[in-house]
C-alpha cells in the first residue's frame, strides 16, 4: 500500500469530554459499565492464553478454539485479527484508534471485509492482548468475529438516513448483537452463523444470502415486524435463503429466531464440515419440513419470557437518534453551482451519492477502490484523515459496507464540495460507487490460507483496464466479485460478474460467471463455460461489458440486458457458438 499524504488535520475541540467530543452524535451504540467490563475481562482473559501458548504450555492446537473465539486466525503467513464493527457503524474516536493500531502493531493498515468487519494482517501474537486493550478502550473487541457462533450482524450501510427506509434496522441488530453474546445454546453452533437486516424492501444488505435474512417493515397499522428468511448461504453450495414468514412481529423477534437456531443445533450436521450449515439442513430436509420444525419450536417456546420489552426496545432505539440535521431546502444553489464549474465533482456525485430522507442532505460513499488498489484497503494515515472529514461534515460517524467502502451518511450539499476535494486529497475520491472498478474481492492466496488462487492482483487488473472513468459511467452500474477459492468470500455468486479462482494442476484459473444479484431480486450466477488464465479473464470480462453495450436497450443496466436476452449472447461472445 501507498502512504498517501495526511492533509492539514482539522482543529481539535479544546474540550474533551464525552459531550464535547467531535463524534458525540456518531449513531453507534455506547456501553455502560457492565459492557466495559466485560470486554475488559475477557482482553485478561485472553492475555493469559496467549502467554501460556508463548510459554509451550499450549500447543497450537489446543490455542486455535481460544484464539479464534477472540478474532485471531492463522494466515499463510502470519496471524490475523478480525474486529468487529456492529452493523459497519463506528465513531471517529473509534476510527481513530483502528488508525492507531495500524500503524503501531500492523504494516501502517487495515482491511474493511464483506462483513462490516476490519482486518489486521501482521500483528505478533505477543502483541494481539495490547491491540485488544486498545480496542477495549474505545467500546470495540473482537469477539465472535470467528467460531462456530452468530457472527456480527450485518445490516444495510444508509440505515437511519436513507429516503426509502421503514424502518432503523441498527435498533435490532444490537438487540440481536446483545442477545447472541456469548448465548450459551449457540455459542457451539454446527458451524458459523450470520444474520443480515435491511431496513427497506431494496435490501442492501443481501439478506438472502444469510443464514437468516430479516427485511424489517410495518404491518397495515404500522406496527414493526419482520419478513424472515431462512437458509441462505454461498461458499461450495450456493442457495438462496427462502422465506420463513412474511411477518414476525417484533415482540416476538427473538423468539422466532430462538426456534430457528435451536432447530439448526438440533438436527444440523456436525460430522461433515461441507454439509455443516443450516441452508445444508434446509435443503435436506425440505423447506417445507423444516419450517413445519420452526413452527413447532417456536409455538413451544414459553412467548412471554422471550417477548421483547418496548421499553428496551426504546431504550436501544435512543442510541440511534438522529443527529440534529438542520433544516434545509432540497436545493443547494452552491451544489448546483460546484457540480456546473467541476466536471469530476460532478462525475463523482452521480456514482457515489444517495438520497437522504431529511431535504438539504446527503449519503457520501467513500471509495476504497482506487485503480490499481487493493479493495478494503485503507492506510492509517487515510482513516486518520478521514475522521477529520467525518468530524467536519458528518457528525463524527463513519460506516463500513458490505461491499468493502465507507460511507458519510449525513453531509449538508452545499458542502459536499468541501467534502469531495478532502476526499481527492488522500486518495479517497473515486467516483466509482457501483461502477465495474467497485469490485468485491477476497484476501485470496496473498494471504488466506484456504485459497487457490490470488483474487487481488486480478482485481487490480480489472481496475486498471476499465481505468477510464468516463467509461465505466458510460457502462453504468455493473458489479464485479471474485473469490479466491470456493468458498465465495468475495462472493462470486452474486455477482454481476462474478469470478471464482480454481486450481487446474498447480496453475491459476479462474470461472467466469453472469447473472447474480444480491438485491430484493436475488439471483444466483451461473459459469459461462471453460475457465480462463490470469490474463484472459481480463479480456473475458472487457468481452461481456463490450458485449453489453453492443445489446443494451435504452436506460437499461447491465443486469437487466442480461435478464431480457439470457446468458446465450455472452456465452457465443467468450466462446463461439456452440
Amino acid at each position: 500500500m501507498t502512504h498517501m499524504p495526511r492533509p492539514g488535520a482539522i482543529a481539535a475541540a479544546p474540550d474533551h469530554s464525552p459531550d464535547a467530543a467531535p463524534d458525540r452524535h456518531a449513531g453507534i451504540y455506547r456501553y455502560d459499565d457492565l459492557d466495559r467490563e466485560f470486554v475488559f475481562q475477557r482482553v485478561a482473559q485472553f492475555r493469559e492464553q496467549v502467554r501460556r501458548r508463548l510459554s509451550g504450555a499450549l500447543t497450537e492446537d489446543e490455542f486455535k478454539p481460544l484464539r479464534l473465539m477472540n478474532g485471531v486466525y492463522l494466515q499463510l503467513h502470519a496471524y490475523m485479527l478480525r474486529v468487529a464493527i456492529p452493523y459497519g457503524m463506528l465513531g471517529t474516536t473509534q476510527l481513530r484508534r483502528l488508525a492507531e493500531i495500524g500503524r503501531r502493531w500492523d504494516r501502517g493498515y487495515g482491511h474493511f471485509t464483506t462483513r462490516q468487519n476490519i482486518q489486521f494482517n501482521w500483528p505478533a501474537l505477543v502483541d494481539v492482548p495490547d491491540m485488544l486493550h486498545a480496542l477495549a478502550e474505545v467500546d470495540m473487541h473482537a469477539i465472535q468475529t470467528s467460531g462456530n457462533c452468530i457472527r456480527n450482524v450485518t445490516t444495510d450501510h444508509f440505515c437511519g438516513a436513507a429516503a426509502d427506509e421503514i424502518v432503523d434496522p441498527r435498533v435490532h441488530a444490537e438487540i440481536l448483537r446483545q442477545w447472541s453474546t456469548l448465548h450459551p445454546e449457540f455459542s457451539f453452533l454446527p458451524r458459523k452463523f450470520k444474520i443480515a437486516i435491511s431496513g427497506t424492501p431494496q435490501d442492501r444488505a443481501a439478506v438472502r444470502t444469510h443464514d437468516i435474512g430479516l427485511i424489517a417493515t410495518r404491518d397495515a397499522a404500522g406496527a414493526v415486524g419482520f419478513t424472515v428468511y431462512v437458509g441462505g448461504g454461498q461458499g461450495r453450495s450456493p442457495f438462496l435463503a427462502v422465506k420463513a414468514r412474511e411477518f414476525v412481529p417484533e415482540a416476538d423477534l427473538l423468539a422466532y429466531l430462538e426456534a430457528v437456531l435451536r432447530v439448526y443445533n438440533q438436527y444440523g450436521r456436525r460430522d461433515n464440515i461441507y454439509k455443516a450449515r443450516i441452508k445444508i439442513l434446509v435443503h435436506e430436509l425440505g423447506a417445507e419440513a423444516f419450517l413445519r420444525r420452526v413452527e413447532e419450536e417456536f409455538a413451544r417456546l414459553p412467548r412471554g419470557a422471550h417477548a421483547l420489552d418496548p421499553a428496551l426496545v426504546e431504550a436501544i432505539r435512543a442510541h440511534f437518534a438522529p443527529p440534529p440535521l438542520e433544516r434545509l431546502p432540497e436545493r443547494s444553489p452552491a451544489f448546483d453551482l460546484a457540480r456546473a464549474r467541476n466536471a469530476a465533482f460532478a462525475r463523482w456525485t452521480r456514482s457515489n451519492l444517495h438520497p437522504h430522507r431529511q431535504p438539504g442532505h446527503a449519503i457520501a460513499t467513500v471509495s476504497l477502490k482506487p485503480v490499481g488498489g487493493i479493495p478494503g484497503d485503507i492506510t492509517s494515515d487515510q482513516m486518520e484523515a478521514l475522521a477529520d472529514l467525518a468530524d467536519r461534515f458528518s457528525f463524527g460517524e463513519v460506516r463500513v459496507s458490505h461491499e468493502q467502502n465507507l460511507v458519510l451518511a449525513h453531509v449538508r450539499k452545499d458542502e459536499l464540495y468541501a467534502l469531495w476535494q478532502g476526499l481527492e486529497a488522500i486518495g479517497l475520491g473515486t467516483a466509482n460507487a457501483g461502477l465495474v472498478s467497485d469490485i468485491i474481492a477476497c484476501p485470496g492466496l496473498d494471504y488466506c490460507a484456504l485459497a487457490n488462487t490470488r483474487s487481488i492482483p486480478i482485481a487490480q487488473a480489472i481496475a486498471t483496464r476499465f481505468a477510464d472513468l468516463d467509461r465505466q459511467h458510460a457502462i453504468g452500474e455493473l458489479r464485479i466479485k471474485i473469490s479466491g477459492c470456493i468458498n465465495a468470500c468475495g462472493h462470486h455468486h452474486v455477482g454481476h460478474i462474478g469470478i471464482l479462482g480454481v486450481d487446474k494442476k498447480g496453475e491459476e484459473f479462474y470461472q467466469l460467471l453472469l447473472g447474480g444479484d444480491p438485491g430484493p431480486q436475488a439471483e444466483l450466477a451461473e459459469i459461462t463455460g471453460p475457465g480462463f488464465d490470469a490474463a484472459g479473464i481480463v479480456d473475458a470480462v472487457e468481452t461481456v461489458v463490450r458485449t453489453y453495450l453492443d445489446l443494451r436497450g435504452e436506460g437499461e443496466r447491465f443486469i437487466d440486458t442480461l435478464r431480457r436476452l439470457g446468458h446465450a449472447p455472452f456465452k457465443e461472445a467468450l466462446h463461439g457458438a456452440a
